[in-house]
């Protein structure tokens, strides 16, 4: 007997693995490793071969090919880790068996609702299973639908032989909501021609472009002086890192923004009159106006320094990821496959951008070309997190027909 994926789906989400940008350890947090020894596990009694589960948190498993030809070897990968945006201990998923198209309530004490007004995608989903949160924690679909989409398939594969199939490399990450998902991930070692993340949201999704991506850390210094004696001797860092604030676009940012439009978004910010701290995300799709904003901030620094003092403000910039686009766009035929295997299951694909980042987006550079698919959720890294059923099951379709599909693919 197969394990129901909405049985697996509702396992996966009552563990704890949120990961913690502030701990400098990989995994970041201990329930991610928990998740991962549960999941190696459950790999090798499905019936996987060469099962790995690193020290850091890293998942490798293979399907062996059921035939003779020489096809290439495919990957599929999801991250274990959810986002610490919002809290996800002692996760208690509901089911809606049959939504009916109204409201759908979490938690009736504190009214707190799923309402098609707020979310007017509910309207897709009438008549379909849903499972959504109890308004306290964020249900975990990302990407634990995407895990369960993965495992399910390739029990399934197990289980029917008469699928013809070559070589399955699946690859499990911790840490990718803090940008580190592919910092130790081996792509020599997975030994993948190519790979999917089943990563993404509502079902159809089908990317392979995303922003280029940076994290700007400013610190702005002050002066606290008795604000009855202040006069020429203050120097308010809230207000030089306002100032700074005040001189970037206005309308260029997340709220303002959708499509292929970047931004800066003001992340972050604790500051008194003697330090301010803030973090901003630069975001862009063409690399050219991604290194003009970048370039900007700095102008804008320099700036603020020129009218409080030398000093007033620092500035540092890393880059997190680059838009995978330029390393898909040589080897297209693997999102073609994509959408050819959506098609084949009866999912109408939608290939838009990714208004932000996954594993793929690194591995890309790194020699693993890997677009992103749809794992079905909506509202993520919330309590209005909600996953329809019926888009996870054809999540999981998908995945099992890229890989019947694949031997009809010329090896790269």
């Amino acid at each position: 007997m197969m394990t129901s994926i909405v049985d697996r789906f509702i396992k996966y989400t009552k563990i704890d693995t949120q990961s913690d940008p502030n701990t400098g350890l990989t995994p970041s947090t201990p329930g991610q490793m928990k998740f991962s020894r549960e999941l190696a596990e459950e790999l090798k009694t499905i019936g996987l071969e060469d099962v790995e589960l690193d020290d850091n948190g890293y998942i490798m498993a293979t399907v062996p090919s059921n035939i003779e030809e020489d096809v290439p070897v495919v990957g599929f990968i999801a991250h274990v880790d959810t986002s610490p945006d919002f809290s996800g201990k002692n996760v208690s998923p509901k089911i809606v068996e049959e939504y009916d198209g109204g409201e759908i309530v979490l938690d009736a004490e504190n009214n707190i609702s799923l309402k098609p007004a707020e979310f007017p995608e509910l309207k897709q989903y009438i008549g379909q299973k849903i499972i959504s949160t109890d308004g306290s924690t964020l249900l975990g679909a990302d990407d634990k639908a995407g895990v369960a989409a993965i495992v399910s398939a390739m029990e399934y594969l197990i289980k029917h032989p008469e699928v013809r199939h070559g070589k399955i490399r699946v690859g499990f990450t911790p840490d990718e909501e803090i940008g580190e998902g592919a910092d130790l991930f081996n792509v020599e070692k997975f030994g993948a021609e190519f790979a999917y993340t089943i990563d993404g949201g509502e079902i159809g999704e089908l990317e392979y472009e995303n922003f280029n991506a940076a994290m700007a850390k400013v610190t702005a210094h002050g002066r606290n002086v008795h604000p009855g004696y202040a006069r020429g001797k203050m120097r308010n860092s809230i207000r030089i890192a306002n100032q700074l604030i005040a001189m970037l676009p206005r309308h260029e940012t997340p709220e303002h923004s959708d499509g292929y439009e970047g931004f800066y978004h003001l992340m972050s910010f604790n500051g008194d009159v003697e330090k301010t701290e803030m973090q901003f995300l630069i975001r862009d799709f063409k690399r050219d106006r991604f290194e003009d904003r970048k370039k900007e901030m700095e102008h804008l620094v320099r700036k603020v320094n020129h009218e409080f003092g030398e000093g007033a403000m620092d500035l540092d910039i890393k880059d997190q990821y680059y838009n995978m686009r330029e390393k898909i766009e040589p080897v297209k035929y693997i999102v073609d496959l994509a959408e050819q295997a959506m098609k084949d299951v009866g999912v109408v694909p939608k290939i838009k951008p990714i208004r932000g980042g996954t594993d793929g987006a690194r591995l890309a550079f790194m020699g693993l070309p890997t677009p992103n698919i749809f794992a079905g959720g909506h509202n993520f890294h919330g309590r209005f997190e909600f996953l329809p059923v019926p888009s996870l099951e054809k999540a999981m379709e998908v995945v099992l027909k890229i890989a019947e599909l694949v031997p009809s693919v010329k090896k790269v």
